[in-house]
């Protein structure tokens, strides 16, 4: 059979677990090559580029002109 709690959890103990459960928000930095912005330690999405050298091709997604 299943286990019930034995007493209710208050919102302020509910709360105090529930404290780290927050969106962090992404530390993004300058790409040294192209300048936008990028996360850090990751491949820039704009020109590719990590660590100084060329590590993906991005091609150049614009709409088709009429």
């Amino acid at each position: 059979m299943g286990q019930v709690p034995k007493q209710r959890v208050s919102r302020h103990r509910q709360g105090n677990r529930r404290r780290h459960h927050h969106i962090l928000v992404p530390h993004l930095v300058a790409c040294r090559h192209c300048g936008e912005t990028k996360r850090s330690h990751h491949v820039c999405p704009s020109c590719g580029m990590y660590n100084g050298r060329q590590v993906l091709t991005i091609e150049d997604r614009r709409r088709p002109e009429e």
